[in-house]
């Protein structure tokens, strides 16, 4: 059977997307597709072309994987530059002088940068910014200067010049127009937009017209046409653009008055068997600078050529960005000033404060959408979009789309929207997608992003997405309890999306925005590890969010004293170190221990002592070992190659790499890894949340696998890789399964409950089946390179050192723990028998006339950390006293937990429970009121508290006198000594 040659010329984003989805319509194999590049490497991704700098690898922003083409058979051809159209014979001919028939041609061309004709344009330091080829130009440049101008405030030149502030030039960005984005902003969103990069450091120059670029042979400087100057070392040029329509002018095609091949709706030029897509096309006289009209088009060719009814009737030019971390969006017709005849009405929010600038464009009678303007806070975007391409009459007053339901608050959400609206506008999934999908069982986002793939492109819709499946969900009466916690309405996956779209960056942004309540013991700690692992901020920044053990970044143990275990890479420590590890443990009397991890272990460390001994260890070389969080533990190897006679790779070094690589990264559960240099697996890899196995010709990946109780064989995922690929791999597969686990999932049991199990895993990781490989190695590569030793910033930071004591008002370390000694070293005594303590009689009523009880001045405010407490000592008894900042509440409460009578309440997590405050136990999380000191998690267990005034700074607490209060709540054998017997 003869195929339709289909040829396409042009190898960017728009071309390759027609490729793809003609194939994907095309079963039967009815077309052959030749896809002709005059760039040497495969179409990647233009949109993200800043993002190379990140990586410095070409590859990194491809848009397929290598075999893509090969596998959905599409002659990919790379450097050949199509120099003819040859009409008469349906052949286009190369530079190379090859000769290609066709049945159909399209022309995906694109645009080029557009470089005004002034003098010096042509002199060495001035530069396009259109390809990757452009960007390691101007890069290799660059390392000679010091500053850089860039001509064009547009979306490309707001690109362009976050692209050279991160090459380290002092940067400015000139703009003919009065204000940054002319075709996109008003005056008021440029403002705010100019403050925000002002703030970033860029130096802004609007309302300058350049005249020439000065300099002999190199670049010097600007001038302007008001006869001022800028000195700078190199220009990046970003001036608009021009779509490349040379080969449709000599081959006699039909073009507009200013440039671009003119289509019609079937997206065909004057010659029926050729066609234009994306930005050479001019359609209806505009020629779209945006991908996503682009990528519509090409969809729309594949469907016609296929045979099914399409047309392209034009879109809007509404785009969501991020310029220099500032989020913008516009959208519809943000300037229209008449609709249908009759004027329009804005509705504006400035906020200043927050740098949130907000305007709606809606009918005279307001109700309907037209268009918009969001600067600062684009989370609204994939609605109001939607709305507005809908054209239906709003549902709900219009200022409500932006300023919240009156009485209450809550955005525009998928209930406001009809099944044609559309969702994800990169790959043009409309509302009726999702839901079809859902309703044929689709119950998760991940599955969901896969089978339609919105929320694959930028990102931007996923908060919509998110919110059609919930609604979906709930419709159809399925039982999937996906809420963290009754504070959040949302899995972990669902929050880490969320949060990681819209850029969040505090617990305080978060549950206002997303949440209800004040939090608890169980979403707290999921939304500290969540910002860490978007952000990489220092988990001390959110220290109340904590569990103990990530707040005083130690392990605590019984007695509430803590282990202290610094990072060993892949087991390999020298002779000097391992002197200083006993030196320290002698010093302040440590239990020390190897792990299974080959690491050692000092336990018994005191919170006091936990800065002197980090800053020991730190200056022999040590950092943390982040044994106390949910993080990269260990990478164990074996000795491999380098002493063994059966090794084949050196597993040390790659295990220690891997180590470095990955330490400090937050995941939803620990991680544990190994690398073993053979197949004896000495390093026990197969058991490991990712283990490496040496072979022959590289190494074995195996992921998901565990020990402990329920263990779990490991299950190979990629053979015979080379140390890079294994990198890569990994990186993937650690991003996706911090992205998409529940909270306090090991990796074996996320991969048990995936639909579809390792193939579908290796789908994801290996062949990009869901088009996330750069995102989640991008992600990585910051995790990485903004990784900081946590116990260095505690050594090296006063303040921080400084909330390291157990007691607020004194300086005395916590004297309870009591040690006896085993084996030549000391180990916690055995905890007693559960005893019930008597409570302080009526210590939580109001004063009474005559009462025994008295104000007590006991801690300063300013020593009570917010959102937390800390252990204050009247006599030898312990209290426990908290702010609740939030809810504008002070509590008092005994510090010792009744469960075991360890000295540790005022360490744990405060939150509340359908409304009434709580405090969860560091060491077994059970909760208690800090109102009633009753136990909230059904345990026969109760605590005292007292009432709080605080006046003048000064907390002052309603208690009985010491020897009372001694005598009630320090019944523990020996736990009021002043000094513990060790």
């Amino acid at each position: 059977m003869r195929r339709d040659k289909v040829v396409v010329v042009g190898g960017g984003m728009v071309g390759h997307r027609f490729c793809a989805k003609l194939r994907e319509l095309d079963r039967a194999g009815r077309f052959q597709i030749v896809l002709l590049a005059e760039e040497p490497r495969a179409p990647y991704d233009r949109v993200n072309l800043t993002k190379y700098y990140e990586t410095r690898d070409p590859n990194a922003l491809q848009l397929a994987e290598e075999g893509f083409y090969v596998a959905q058979h599409i002659d990919l051809m790379l450097n050949e530059r199509v120099v003819e159209i040859d009409r008469d014979k349906q052949r286009v001919r190369t530079a190379r002088g090859e000769y290609h028939e066709y049945d159909e041609l399209v022309l995906a061309t694109g645009s080029a940068a557009f470089m005004p004709p002034m003098p010096g344009i042509d002199k060495a330091g001035v530069f396009p910014y259109r390809t990757i080829d452009d960007l390691i130009a101007l890069e290799g440049y660059a390392k000679n200067v010091r500053s850089c101008a860039v001509l064009g405030g547009g979306l490309l030149g707001l690109e362009a010049a976050r692209a050279v502030q991160e090459l380290g030039l002092t940067t400015h960005v000139v703009e003919i127009a009065p204000r940054l984005l002319p075709r996109q902003l008003d005056d008021a969103g440029g403002k705010l937009l100019l403050r925000a990069i002002t703030a970033l450091g860029v130096q802004a120059h609007l309302g300058r017209a350049t005249s020439r670029i000065t300099g002999d042979e190199r670049c010097t400087g600007l001038a302007f046409k008001d006869d001022s100057e800028l000195a700078v070392d190199m220009v990046v040029v970003s001036a608009g653009i021009r779509p490349r329509d040379e080969l449709a002018r000599a081959s006699g095609l039909l073009l507009g008055e200013r440039g671009g091949v003119v289509v019609d709706e079937t997206l065909s030029t004057s010659d029926p068997h050729v066609h234009a897509i994306g930005e050479v096309a001019l359609h209806r006289g505009v020629i779209y600078g945006l991908v996503a009209p682009g990528y519509e088009m090409a969809e729309v060719l594949a469907k016609r050529l296929h045979g099914q009814e399409a047309s392209f009737v034009g879109a809007d030019q509404s785009a969501k960005l991020k310029l220099m971390g500032v989020e913008v969006a516009m959208f519809g017709e943000p300037f229209a000033p008449l609709h249908h005849g009759a004027p329009t009405k804005e509705i504006v929010l400035h906020d200043m404060v927050n740098g949130v600038y907000k305007k709606l464009v809606v009918s005279d009678d307001t109700k309907r959408l037209l268009g918009g303007v969001l600067v600062g806070d684009a989370s609204q975007y994939g609605t109001l979009l939607s709305l507005c391409r809908g054209g239906k009459e709003l549902a709900v007053p219009a200022d409500e789309l932006i300023l919240g339901k009156r009485g209450g608050s809550g955005d525009a959400g998928a209930s406001l929207l009809d099944d044609a609206a559309q969702v994800c506008s990169c790959n043009n999934v409309t509302k009726s997608d999702l839901c079809v999908k859902i309703r044929d069982g689709v119950c998760s986002l991940p599955e969901l992003k896969a089978c339609t793939r919105a929320g694959t492109g930028c990102g931007g819709c996923m908060p919509l997405v998110t919110d059609i499946l919930n609604t979906e969900l709930a419709r159809a009466g399925k039982s999937v309890n996906k809420d963290l916690c009754e504070h959040f309405v949302y899995s972990r996956t669902e929050l880490y999306e969320i949060i990681a779209v819209r850029r969040y960056r505090s617990w305080e942004e978060i549950v206002e925005k997303i949440g209800r309540g004040y939090g608890c013991e169980i979403c707290k700690p999921a939304i500290a590890s969540i910002l860490a692992s978007v952000h990489n901020d220092l988990i001390l920044n959110h220290d109340t969010l904590q569990d103990t053990n990530d707040r005083f970044l130690a392990n605590i143990q019984r007695t509430g004293v803590y282990s202290v275990v610094p990072r060993v890479p892949g087991g390999e420590i020298t002779p000097e170190k391992l002197i200083v590890l006993g030196s320290v443990a002698k010093k302040y009397n440590l239990y020390t221990k190897i792990t299974g991890g080959q690491r050692i272990d000092l336990f018994g460390a005191k919170m006091n002592d936990l800065p002197e001994i980090w800053s020991e260890l730190i200056a022999a070389g040590f950092e943390s070992g982040h044994a106390y969080g949910k993080a990269l533990r260990t990478v164990k190897s074996c000795v491999g190659s380098t002493w063994c006679r059966y090794g084949v790779q050196d597993s040390v070094a790659f295990a220690i790499r891997v180590e470095e690589r990955y330490k400090g990264i937050r995941a939803p559960h620990k991680l544990k890894s190994a690398v073993s240099g053979c197949v004896r697996e000495c390093a026990e890899a197969q058991s490991k949340d990712f283990g490496i196995i040496a072979t022959e010709k590289g190494w074995n990946l195996y992921v998901c696998g565990n020990g402990g109780a329920k263990p779990r064989h490991a299950d190979l995922l990629a053979s015979d890789i080379d140390s890079e690929t294994c990198i890569r791999y990994v990186d993937r597969f650690l991003m996706f399964y911090i992205r998409t686990a529940d909270r306090l999932t090991r990796t074996s049991v996320w991969l048990d409950k995936m639909e579809g199990g390792i193939e579908h895993l290796r789908d994801v990781i290996v062949n990009d089946s869901l088009g996330l490989a750069d995102e989640l190695e991008a992600e990585m590569e910051h995790l990485v390179k903004t990784y900081r030793c946590e116990w260095t910033e505690v050594v090296n930071d006063p303040e921080r050192r400084a909330r390291f004591q157990h007691f607020a008002n004194t300086p005395d370390p916590d004297p309870t723990p009591r040690f006896v000694n085993e084996r030549g070293q000391k180990r916690p005594v055995d905890w007693p028998k559960r005893v019930r303590l008597p409570l302080v009689d009526a210590a939580s009523a109001k004063p009474r006339s005559g009462s025994h009880k008295r104000w007590v001045p006991i801690v300063d405010a300013a020593a009570v950390p917010r959102e937390g407490g800390i252990a204050v000592k009247y006599g030898n008894a312990q209290l426990a006293v908290f702010q609740f900042a939030s809810r504008g509440e002070w509590y008092a409460t005994q510090n010792m937990c009744p469960h075991r009578q360890d000295m540790v309440l005022a360490r744990g997590i405060i939150g509340d429970q359908a409304g009434t405050p709580k405090v969860a136990c560091p060491l077994h999380k059970k909760t208690f009121a800090l109102d009633s000191g009753e136990c909230l998690s059904g345990d026969d267990l109760r605590i005292s508290t007292f009432p709080v005034q605080v006046s003048q700074g000064m907390v002052y607490v309603e208690l009985p006198s010491v020897a009372v209060l001694e005598a009630q709540l320090c019944k523990k054998e020996e736990a009021c000594e002043h000094e513990a017997a060790e």
